[in-house]
């Protein structure tokens, strides 16, 4: 028995989208969730602050 295993990966600039996000792709997914991998990055341009929240789903 071969198990595929697939990746989702999700890229927002503020954490409650990535939420909605990751939410909204769990409730359809017909699969098993292996793995959630979450990083933040920020990013200063002068006074202004980037961030970038991500995720990457493991799943078959």
């Amino acid at each position: 028995m071969v198990i595929k295993m697939k990746v989702k990966v999700f890229d927002e600039s503020h954490e409650k989208d990535l939420e909605t996000k990751i939410n909204e792709f769990l409730n359809k997914i017909e699969g098993e969730v292996i793995d959630i991998k979450f990083e933040t990055a920020i990013m200063a341009m002068g006074e202004e602050q980037i961030y970038c929240f991500s995720a990457m789903i493991i799943y078959q």
